[in-house]
């Protein structure tokens, strides 16, 4: 079947995953800028980064016959700098009218301080100005509950598009307030602090599939882009159809990220994969 990895953090995986990935049925990943690995002191550090994801790795997908997209923001892992959260929002803009850039994201909430929160504030602000999609990380240290109210708190006093925001890393306490307010959600499978493919799975049956993108996001920690072959898999052996399989893993990102024309990947119908 074919898979779209929805939050994957290229920069950080080698040729090698994109290879392994095509070959086993992923067609499009979609990169949200990400934390270095060290806090950034400079704008132009966040600019170059930016250059990277929507130029250079898309031509590295592309040798794979995978395409790329990406998106633009200030991690919260280093949205505490106030001054610099200031000065690469101004530019953010200039990259909205790149071939494979999506939206903002993946801005959100980690330790939930008020440096944070509006940093969190002026990314949504920014975006439903330009009319772009977000992409939202909750916490996933300390209180992922805490920080899931808080950004919920932080969209409720915005003019905001719900069905134009992703809130990622839900788990089985958030899922259903994320959904009930009317947002998309991510599901992420990570070994350590996420979900795991069982989980994950739990939770599609208990919740449904509408409004939930799965991801591996696969950065520079302990993951593994093929966990999410892993949840399919786990689906699948449930006696879930391929047709309900191709709706969750493939579908899904087509109707959330499609809302940005730039990503022009159709849903599937299992009619269609046979012919």
């Amino acid at each position: 079947m074919q898979i779209i990895q929805p939050h994957y953090h290229a920069i950080a995986r080698t040729a090698q995953d994109y290879e392994r990935m095509a070959m086993s049925g992923v067609v499009a990943v979609a990169e949200p800028a990400f934390w270095a690995g060290f806090d950034r002191r400079y704008p132009e550090t966040f600019i170059d980064y930016f250059r990277q994801i929507s130029d250079f790795e898309p031509t590295r997908a592309a040798h794979y016959g995978i395409r790329h997209f990406s998106w633009v923001a200030v991690n919260p892992k280093e949205a505490e700098n106030r001054e610099l959260t200031t000065e690469v929002l101004k530019v953010m803009p200039e990259f909205f009218s790149r071939p494979t850039v999506l939206g903002i994201g993946e801005t959100g909430l980690h330790h939930s301080t008020r440096n944070e929160c509006d940093a969190l504030q002026a990314h949504v602000e920014l975006a439903m100005k330009h009319h772009q999609l977000v992409l939202i990380h909750t916490p996933h240290l300390g209180d992922k509950m805490q920080g899931t109210k808080r950004t919920l708190e932080i969209l409720a006093g915005l003019d905001v598009a719900p069905s134009k925001i992703w809130i990622d890393h839900v788990e089985e306490q958030t899922i259903r307030l994320c959904l009930d307010a009317g947002y998309w959600v991510g599901m992420t499978l990570y070994p350590i602090t996420k979900c795991s493919p069982k989980r994950v799975v739990d939770s599609l049956e208990r919740y449904g599939t509408e409004r939930i993108l799965v991801n591996s996001s696969a950065d520079w920690g302990p993951s593994d882009p093929f966990t999410l072959q892993e949840c399919i898999m786990e689906f699948r052996r449930r006696g879930h159809s391929l047709q309900e399989a191709i709706e969750v893993f493939h579908n899904n990102p087509c109707r959330f990220l499609g809302q940005n024309p730039k990503f022009d990947i159709q849903p599937l119908q299992v009619s269609e994969l046979r012919t």
